[in-house]
């Protein structure tokens, strides 16, 4: 069994040309330090905050794989989160895949056709911090299906969305595990003003101390801003994009 409630974001990675400008890149950002780059695991690095694991960094393995941050859904029987994904109607891109004594992992499709993983913790649980800065606090799911991909994360992974939730909306709506009070992530409707291109997507977020001036490093280290700084009930959010082309989101305190 995992540490982590069924279904919950237990981990999140990103896909990189540049492995080594990553690492400088998001320890800059974010303080991070790191182990691993073994050739064994694909020199997969992981990020350690004050020694703690909170999230991972790898190369791309083909020029053609996109440049993205990835969220990983907690499941305590990967076989049957597998079955489950094709009887709601994802698709599955890798099944059950073992990490040597880590755990194993999966990566699915949604109907809407966002690509999602789910892990089977071995010795490898997932995060060891979250919400404080420099940690993963938030995911956010945007697709043009919102009816069917809340049916299908409901029937997969336990989700429930809370329309009374400050800020939900038509076209955003906040996500719970079912029986669980805390929010872990939302559902934002892509509409007719983005781009006929953007892929449905998720995004990963992160904690930082100050906003202002996570941003400044970004641009600093040759990231880009694709939302400004804005209020939210949950605090201030942004979203950037690395200086490799991977986009994640920022918030900070309230």
């Amino acid at each position: 069994m995992t540490a982590f409630v069924e279904g919950a974001p237990c981990w999140a990675d990103a896909m990189l040309p540049d492995l080594e400008a990553g690492k400088r890149f998001y320890g800059e950002l974010f303080g991070w330090s790191y182990v691993g780059s073994d050739p064994e695991f694909g020199r997969y690095a992981t990020a350690l905050l004050d020694g703690r694991k909170v999230a991972g960094l790898m190369p791309k393995r083909d020029g053609r794989m996109p440049t993205v941050w990835g969220v990983y859904f907690a499941s305590s029987d990967l076989a049957a989160t597998v079955a489950g994904v094709r009887e709601a109607g994802g698709q599955v891109i890798t099944g059950v895949t073992p990490v040597g004594d880590l755990g194993a992992m999966m990566l699915g499709v949604d109907p809407g056709g966002a690509v999602f993983g789910a892990w089977q913790a071995g010795r490898h649980e997932g995060f060891e911090a979250q919400a404080e800065p420099g940690a993963y606090v938030w995911m956010g799911l945007s697709t043009r299906a919102p009816e069917a991909v809340d049916a299908f994360y409901g029937d997969v992974f336990g989700f429930e969305g809370v329309p009374d939730e400050p800020g939900a909306t038509a076209t955003f709506l906040p996500w719970r595990i079912a029986g669980q009070e805390r929010e872990i992530g939302c559902r934002i409707v892509l509409d007719a003003r983005a781009p006929a291109e953007l892929p449905a997507h998720f995004t990963v977020f992160f904690l930082v101390e100050e906003m202002e001036a996570a941003v400044r490093t970004v641009v600093r280290q040759g990231g880009k801003v694709l939302s400004e700084p804005q209020g939210t009930p949950g605090g201030p959010l942004a979203l950037v994009v690395d200086n490799q082309g991977a986009a994640f989101g920022l918030m900070a305190p309230k």
